[in-house]
């Protein structure tokens, strides 16, 4: 289902469909239209579920014979919404080019969380807002109705948890800063999970935002062959919106999201899953949060380590992440760059304290620009209870720290990923350290296994450059090679600002016409 573009490249479905969304926005900004369309997607999704069980039971063959298509209890035993009449894609799709088109989605949308206990407060019911054109909206339903067509139609679940992956990628680019606080970078999430290959056991992430570590985690289990009923998530996220986002992007891809709560105070006054031991913790909280109420948990039993300053939440998520973590369990997590040498409000204590118990096994410096809701410079940590448990060689004497500061490429002048090569030369690097018959080598400006002793000498300072050295000079350095490079991104720079200055004449140009 991939088309030419007009470089002659092969454009992708997920692409394809951005783009025809996209033209359909018109009035709406894009943390607006977000809901509008992903709410379609998921819609798509448990009617294309329902319609296959459907089938099934109706034909009455095997173990279905003498059931009841309209049955509810069939739907459950098999872990499948039951999708009441109205709310069927078929129905929606007959009423796509009338007027009322946009009530008929709200409408579907509180049918099916009627039916369906678990999907109660997730579902959007955005679709009669004045500011949505009906004529827009049943292009769109159009548009979604043909995402799973031919030969697809078998694939339709996995299909349609792509492109909602890939929308929730495209739609936190075009909010900007905004798009930060419900999404974590793919490249970002696929580096976490390839480091810390959470084949089996209990999955927590604290600030799930829209679950992509879960989804993440579940595709790698499967692409590794293993069973994806062998792992099981815990989450909790602070923002009711952004906690809908999760628990539709979850059931789209047949995970269960039982255990990702809401509340709107947060992990640390209000902590979900207080008995928890995870196996792993994959995490991306907020960078250097002040507000986080830490003067009313002076006294809290997770602050094993040191009290974190009420100033900075910084190391209340590392303590709070260390407690919830099973005595072989591993943590890998987002922390900003400057946590790595702080020493304000009693940070530099904790710090000393982690490294002497033992507890921290790697860190990464990421490139900058990553993040599409800050620029702050940021980093991994990677984390282990037991760092002698035999699963892995013992490391407890060292540290293994990996400078990927200049990793990455551009894919607008204000946003950078890592490339799959990327990923795997700094997740290889990590599993050939800490594997028994890993063959690790320190690679000068990029890594270096650290023993404690020379840790303690550089005052418990994590940062990887003063560890990793400096890169060997190449001798074929291409000028021109590099002279290109910056020149193509000072010209898209000044594209952009280009169609801005443009934006803003339009603009100035409709007020006077509205003053005149």
């Amino acid at each position: 289902m991939a088309k030419k573009n007009g470089n002659n490249n092969e454009e992708s479905l997920e692409n394809q469909l951005w783009k025809a969304a996209d033209k359909l926005r018109k009035n709406m900004d894009a943390a607006e239209y977000k809901h509008v369309v992903l709410g379609l997607i998921f819609l798509k999704y448990i009617s294309d579920a329902f319609a296959k069980l459907y089938e099934k039971l109706e034909a009455g063959e095997g173990e279905y014979a003498g059931a009841d298509p309209e049955d509810k209890d069939e739907y459950k035993a098999e872990n499948v919404f039951f999708v009441p009449e109205k709310a069927r894609w078929r129905f929606l799709l007959s009423k796509a080019k009338q007027p009322t088109i946009g009530k008929s989605v709200d409408e579907a949308m509180d049918a099916i969380e009627r039916e369906n206990p678990s999907l109660k407060g997730v579902l959007p019911k955005v679709y009669a807002r004045q500011n949505l054109d009906p004529s827009s909206l049943g292009e769109l339903i159009d548009l979604i109705g043909n995402i799973a067509l031919g030969d697809t139609k078998e694939r339709s679940a996995d299909i349609l948890g792509h492109v909602f992956e890939y929308f929730l990628g495209e739609f936190a680019l075009a909010e900007g800063k905004k798009g930060g606080q419900f999404y974590t970078p793919r490249s970002v999430v696929e580096l976490l999970v390839e480091m810390l290959e959470p084949y089996k056991g209990r999955v927590f992430d604290p600030c799930c935002g829209s679950g992509g570590m879960f989804v993440q985690s579940e595709k790698f289990v499967k692409e590794h062959s293993g069973r994806i009923n062998d792992i099981s998530v815990y989450g909790q996220e602070s923002n009711q919106t952004t906690w809908r986002l999760a628990k539709m992007n979850l059931a789209i891809r047949g995970i269960d999201s039982s255990q990702v709560k809401w509340n709107n105070e947060g992990s640390f006054l209000n902590d979900a899953h207080k008995d928890l031991k995870a196996d792993y913790i994959i995490a991306n909280p907020p960078f250097n949060v002040s507000d986080w109420s830490g003067d009313l948990l002076r006294k809290d039993g997770r602050w094993k380590y040191g009290l974190p300053p009420t100033s900075n939440a910084n190391y209340a998520w590392i303590q709070h992440f260390l407690y919830h973590l099973a005595p072989n369990g591993q943590a890998g997590f987002v922390l900003a760059k400057g946590s790595l040498t702080s020493k304000s409000g009693g940070e530099g204590e904790i710090r000393k304290a982690l490294v002497e118990e033992n507890l921290i096994d790697c860190i990464v410096n990421l490139p900058p620009k990553l993040f599409l809701n800050t620029q702050i410079p940021a980093s991994l940590w990677f984390m282990s209870r037991n760092r002698t448990n035999g699963k892995f060689r013992d490391r407890s004497d060292e540290i293994l720290f990996i400078d990927a500061r200049n990793m990455g490429h551009l894919i607008n002048r204000r946003t950078k990923v890592l490339s799959e090569k990327d990923i795997q030369e700094i997740s290889e690097t990590y599993h050939n350290w800490r594997n028994p018959d890993g063959k690790y080598e320190d690679v000068k400006g990029f890594s270096n296994s650290t023993s404690i002793e020379r840790v303690k000498e550089l005052d418990y300072v994590l940062t990887p450059g003063r560890y990793v050295g400096l890169a060997e000079q190449e001798d074929d350095f291409d000028f021109k090679e590099r002279f290109t490079q910056l020149k193509s991104e000072f010209e898209e720079q000044l594209k952009e600002e280009h169609q801005l200055n443009e934006r803003i004449s339009q603009n100035l140009a409709k007020i006077d016409l509205n003053e005149k």
